[in-house]
């Protein structure tokens, strides 16, 4: 199968895949729904990425990028509540899955979520429009382009001990997510790939930890957690670091380009 139609075939399984999350969102037929939404939301980003500043597809990227806005507070609530009940705290527990159902509500009676599926349903044929006319000749040297800037940028970040590690698991995601969409492209090895996500892994824990105990210092109900979460906060942040470590003796050689990421502070609200 030619690289473009291969191209076009995945976003259209994602298309498939997000009509059931929907499906299943709609339904309440299981806790998982709003994540595997969320996934397939994420990977179409991914693909699009190397090609956001094309016209033809910059609709589409936009409007996955809203959807991704708009579910985070859900799933930020999913991640809690399951954390409450793991902890032995039904009642705090209860209190947001009441809050949670109005989240999912909106969700599925939001514009956003409409839009997505308008511009999915329309993008293929613009996209072909673009392949016919030669449009995508050079469109797999600018994946790989895509690619080393960003383990260029991941180079950066780990060379730098002072680099924020908000900002760190920010590039993290966004580089292991744009290997898994064009592995065969990417120049890190298996190896490294696996270091990628169990650093993401990592600050993902104490990204969620931090999170909660921010919660806790104005929601008075999450108080006795306060001290555990600060705890593993800081375990799951010396776990990264070693992680860390690991990754750096992975990472192919740097293109010679390396810069310090610019502006991930305000990416950070555009990652899904």
């Amino acid at each position: 199968m030619a690289f473009v139609d291969k191209f076009v075939a995945e976003i259209l399984a994602l298309q498939v895949a997000l009509y059931h999350a929907r499906a299943r969102l709609e339904a309440r037929t299981d806790s998982e729904a709003l994540h595997d939404l969320r996934i397939a939301v994420r990977r179409i980003r991914s693909l699009l990425r190397p090609m956001r500043s094309m016209s033809q597809v910059a609709a589409l990227n936009i409007a996955a990028a809203e959807v991704g806005r708009l579910t985070t507070p859900a799933r930020d609530l999913e991640v809690m509540i399951e954390e409450l009940e793991g902890r032995g705290f039904p009642a705090q527990a209860q209190l947001r899955k009441a809050r949670l159902a109005s989240h999912y509500s909106w969700i599925l009676k939001s514009p956003a979520l409409k839009n997505l599926f308008i511009q999915l349903d329309e993008w293929p044929s613009i996209f072909r429009s673009v392949e016919a006319s030669g449009g995508l000749k050079h469109v797999q040297p600018q994946i790989e382009k895509e690619l080393i800037k960003q383990i260029d940028l991941l180079h950066a970040a780990v060379d730098d001990v002072g680099f924020d590690r908000h900002e760190l698991r920010i590039l993290v995601k966004r580089t292991r997510y744009l290997t898994e969409a064009f592995p065969s492209l990417s120049p890190l090895s298996g190896k490294a790939a696996s270091a990628l996500k169990a650093l993401q892994s990592a600050l993902g824990a104490w990204h969620d930890h931090y999170q909660w105990c921010q919660k806790a210092l104005i929601e008075s109900d999450l108080r006795p957690l306060e001290k555990i979460w600060q705890s593993c906060a800081a375990t799951a942040l010396e776990k990264a670091e070693t992680q860390l470590v690991d990754l750096s003796k992975r990472l192919p050689k740097s293109s010679g380009k390396k810069k310090p990421p610019k502006g991930a502070a305000e990416e950070r609200a555009r990652v899904v």
